[in-house]
């Protein structure tokens, strides 16, 4: 837990560090190494937390997982509003000719679409003088914004005691008990102790547990194929939130759509404002609902829409519906999908890796995938691979199931001969690992 959230606090601090720094940067060689931390940073916050979570909360960690997310969706929906006061409805430098320059954006805009660069020869925009841009501000005041989690973080570790040259008079905020359930009183002392044990024990291999050779020892084909499938389902809904939002917009103002411009650019909010209610949606419904059944609707909801936006792509009003429907459907996809693998594997941490992982591969690769089809065979094909990643990911969705009904379910008696069950008396509630 230590190096977990030694890890947030540098990873958070590292993006206000990055924020701040971008608009500094003059040179895209020096912005790509800035966002290229800022990556790793993100990649770090977002595989801990959702490790930390399984392995605290383990059975109850659905609801966790969903509120995690559903704060992910509402900083994307969020962030673009702080940013728009900042940005320029004109062109950014001043020259002669600049209130020309200016009016042609929006038609510079439609003809710059990946698969039609047009005619750029008639625009007329300057790239020397000087610059007028507020959009600074916007970075600067993301980093203000980004700074007290940090230092939120870095509380946390002194209340824990867990600040080497800090930890003399701090008082933990909750002991281990209070941290898990509420247990009965003349449990408690048994409970603070056992629950100590593990902490102790496990010293600095805790972080990188997972990836010791020792615990693959005698594993089943099984183990693996949960790994790979759940990883896979991931890589195509992941992959399918980073391609439609980021080409939406290009398809809509296309023929045979040809939306006004102003009016396409909701539709990527509209997808992400979606994929937050979704989210906010799953909360409860996570409670009553099992995270298998809530990846099936999810998949096969994908599915369904793809199917209907490919049937109703001359409708307007459907690519609004339709897209307020895939929102939804991919909202809670990824917390689900961690929650029901994590489940089958019995809350190891490993599978967190995994498949933040594989998501992570696949929001980069299959936007670079579909950027290059819309290129070569038109706007058209932007709904035909939505379509194609959505049966693949139904497909290796199946096959996690049927992986998940021969995975080995774990001996009972094991179980009751463990230390820490043990150590724990029944009906205490208490979170087992």
């Amino acid at each position: 837990l230590a190096q977990s959230l030694l890890a947030l606090f540098a990873s958070s601090l590292a993006i206000s560090l990055v924020f701040a720094i971008i608009p500094l940067c003059h040179n895209v060689v020096v912005l790509a190494v800035v966002m290229a931390v800022a990556g790793l940073a993100m990649g770090c916050i977002d595989t801990i937390s959702n490790m930390q979570l399984v392995k605290i909360y383990q059975k109850d960690s659905a609801i966790f997982l969903q509120a995690l997310h559903f704060f992910v969706g509402f900083g994307a929906l969020l962030s673009p509003l702080i940013a728009d006061p900042f940005l320029s409805d004109t062109n950014c430098i001043l020259a002669n000719g600049t209130a020309s320059a200016s009016s042609n954006l929006p038609h510079l805009r439609k003809s710059l679409l990946p698969h039609q660069p047009g005619n750029l020869s008639r625009y007329d925009l300057p790239m020397k003088g000087m610059v007028v841009t507020r959009v600074s501000y916007a970075f600067w005041i993301m980093a203000l914004i980004n700074l007290p989690v940090p230092i939120a973080v870095f509380f946390l570790l002194y209340k824990e005691r867990m600040v080497p040259c800090l930890n003399g008079s701090s008082h933990p905020l909750l002991s281990a008990d209070e941290l898990a359930l509420e247990t009965r009183p003349g449990d408690k002392d048994e409970l603070s102790t056992a629950a100590q044990r593990p902490h102790t024990a496990a010293g600095h291999e805790d972080l990188f547990s997972c990836c010791q050779s020792k615990n693959f020892r005698g594993a089943s084909f099984t183990y693996f194929a949960v790994h790979i499938t759940g990883a896979l389902v991931l890589f195509m809904t992941d992959g399918i939130v980073g391609e439609y939002s980021g080409f939406v917009y290009s398809y809509a103002v296309e023929e045979p759509l040809a939306v006004v411009h102003k009016v396409a650019g909701y539709l990527p909010s509209l997808f992400w404002g979606f994929i937050t209610l979704g989210r906010l949606i799953s909360i409860p419904v996570s409670y009553r609902m099992k995270p298998a059944t809530m990846v099936f609707i999810n998949v096969v909801g994908v599915l369904i829409t793809f199917l209907l936006l490919l049937i109703f792509s001359s409708s307007v009003v459907f690519l609004f519906v339709g897209t307020a429907s895939l929102g939804l459907f991919l909202s809670s996809t990824f917390p689900s999908m961690l929650a029901y693998t994590e489940d089958i594997l019995q809350y190891k941490g490993c599978a967190t890796t995994v498949l933040v992982t594989g998501a992570g591969i696949g929001e980069m690769v299959l936007q670079l995938l579909v950027g290059s089809i819309i290129h070569d065979r038109g706007s058209y094909s932007f709904l035909v691979c939505g379509m194609i990643f959505g049966c693949l990911a139904f497909t290796f969705y199946a096959l996690l199931v049927f992986f998940h009904r021969m995975y080995p379910k774990p001996s009972p008696e094991l179980d009751e001969a463990s230390p820490d069950k043990a150590a724990v008396p029944e009906g205490t509630g208490q979170y087992q690992r």
